[in-house]
């Protein structure tokens, strides 16, 4: 009888650890969230104007007006190939021209108007890519890139953005204009050319 109450009360003990435990495991397993600082979402399309210097609207404003404009244009009229160039930065502050350049790249290519070479500085992977094909002797020769078989650019698209700057104790007003030039690669001409003009005023 004795044996049945030891036996019953080291079981009892067990089952009562057993279940400390268990909630010392579901709590550690539980995520810490931090309230100290708050996160939103907002719309990406919505004009910001945290300062005046170039910002999201800006390269929207700039992208739309360009895209629109060549798409118009009667130079895209047999989908020729083009290039990207360069965007050579003269304004004061820095700017991210690359990225002006891929989203006007990426709404041109979604227009199905044109098509695009990769740019200078991506070249160097597609010929890494081709030698991989072409010397490794790791690919059977049906369905491999054969070198010598790349697309050239009929078009190359290039531009500058600018900037003035004139402030004084109450207000400081920017100007930007973004001007893009579409080159023909083997004659040298300008084929088509647009600009844009921002103008953005704060005050004390």
């Amino acid at each position: 009888m004795k044996h049945v109450k030891a036996f019953a009360k080291a079981a009892c003990v067990i089952a009562v650890a057993g279940a400390a435990l268990t909630g010392c495991q579901t709590k550690l397993s539980q995520p810490t969230v931090s309230l100290a600082r708050q996160v939103s979402y907002g719309d990406n399309k919505a004009v910001e104007t945290v300062t005046n210097e170039f910002g999201s609207t800006d390269l929207q404003m700039i992208a739309e007006k360009m895209v629109g404009s060549l798409l118009e244009d009667p130079v895209l009229a047999n989908r020729p190939t083009l290039t990207l160039g360069g965007v050579r930065n003269k304004t004061s502050e820095y700017i991210d021209t690359k990225s002006i350049m891929n989203s006007i790249q990426t709404a041109l290519i979604k227009s199905r108007k044109v098509k695009f070479t990769r740019s200078a500085d991506e070249m160097q992977q597609g010929v890494d890519e081709l030698q991989r094909q072409n010397q490794s002797g790791l690919y059977k020769n049906e369905g491999k890139a054969k070198i010598g078989q790349m697309a050239a650019a009929k078009y190359a698209l290039e531009g500058e953005i600018v900037s003035i700057v004139k402030q004084n104790a109450n207000t400081k007003d920017v100007f930007y204009k973004m001007t893009l030039k579409l080159y023909d690669v083997q004659e040298g001409t300008i084929e088509w050319q647009d600009e844009k003009e921002i103008r953005k005023t704060s005050k004390r």
